[in-house]
């Protein structure tokens, strides 16, 4: 099996700790019970010694980590095309098209994004989730990171949590908005269908930051910032306003269609069967280099033919 060292010092505020608990607070992404494995068969040294479990910590202790490295999935490795928009050896950025599942579930067993990685770079197989850090609905397109190593999948995790990421979206809103603002209303799941998530008090926070991009007929271009980043929050958070997504299944309710469109364009938005929600920007800070990196994806063609459509008719108004 693969091996990765890793190496640190206890600092004083861990001092007094046994060895496996301050273990895990230096290396967060090993379960407990893997980390004290691993200290029993001699792969983690103290100041270049082999001690047991119940060795107390001082505080100051350099402590180098031999990782066995195991597979975290059995999800197999699929040939399916991958849009990279970067890869280094600590990270991978994918541009993900609308209709591709990110993780294997009920009813999409495989032909997922994580057989394409998993094809791509066998060893993302002892990674959780194969390094996939967040995710997006399977109908949004746009941008995913992906880290290649324990250190960058820590990294990628904490900066997200950290709220230090950048996530932008465009999306194409139902109605007309006058304003940007900010939605701060918590997500849980639906109280009947589990399927579904929507505004709960006893929910999870969730900030939700959209400013206008463009008015068009009976819709509104948004450019939408995550602060958070739950399971459908862009969706749900902009239905909770009263004015969800066009085309969004799940939370968009009737078709509105705008007063006086014309035949294309009423032809174009009732063939718009997903929610036109695109991951456009990703930034987040390199785990290993610390340098600020940021990509931007070009909307997919669908919502370009769209958005060509609406403006037609806002010309012709």
């Amino acid at each position: 099996m693969p091996e990765q060292r890793q190496q640190a010092t206890v600092p004083p505020e861990l001092a007094g700790l046994r060895l496996d608990q301050a273990l895990s607070e230096l290396f967060q992404e090993y379960s407990r019970s893997r980390l004290q494995t691993w200290v029993r068969n001699g792969r983690v040294l103290v100041n270049g010694r082999i001690v047991p479990v119940r060795y107390k910590t001082m505080g100051g202790e350099q402590v180098e980590l031999t990782a066995e490295l195991s597979p975290e999935t059995d999800c197999e490795g699929q040939d399916i095309p991958l849009a990279i928009m970067y890869e280094d050896n600590e990270v991978l950025v994918v541009d993900k098209p609308a209709g591709l599942v990110v993780h294997p579930a009920a009813g999409h067993p495989d032909g997922t994004l994580q057989n394409a990685l998993l094809h791509h770079a066998p060893a993302l197989k002892n990674l959780p989730r194969s390094g996939i850090v967040h995710r997006i609905d399977k109908d949004t397109s746009g941008l995913l990171m992906v880290a290649k190593t324990l250190q960058a999948h820590k990294s990628l995790v904490d900066q997200l949590q950290a709220r230090e990421t950048r996530r932008e979206y465009l999306a194409i809103a139902q109605g007309y908005l006058t304003a940007g603002a900010t939605i701060d209303e918590p997500l849980g799941r639906h109280p009947t269908d589990r399927k579904r998530y929507s505004v709960r008090r006893d929910g999870k926070d969730a900030i939700t930051h959209y400013r206008i991009a463009e008015r068009l007929p009976g819709h509104t271009l948004l450019r939408i910032k995550l602060e958070t980043g739950r399971t459908h929050q862009i969706r749900v958070h902009m239905a909770h306003i009263h004015h969800s997504l066009l085309g969004d299944p799940v939370y968009g309710g009737r078709l509105k269609l705008p007063a006086g469109a014309g035949s294309e364009l009423i032809t174009a938005l009732r063939a718009f069967r997903r929610q036109a929600l695109h991951a456009e920007t990703l930034g987040f800070e390199h785990p290993a280099s610390g340098e600020w990196l940021e990509w931007r994806s070009e909307l997919p063609d669908d919502m370009q033919r769209l958005l060509s459509i609406l403006r037609s008719e806002a010309v012709d108004e």
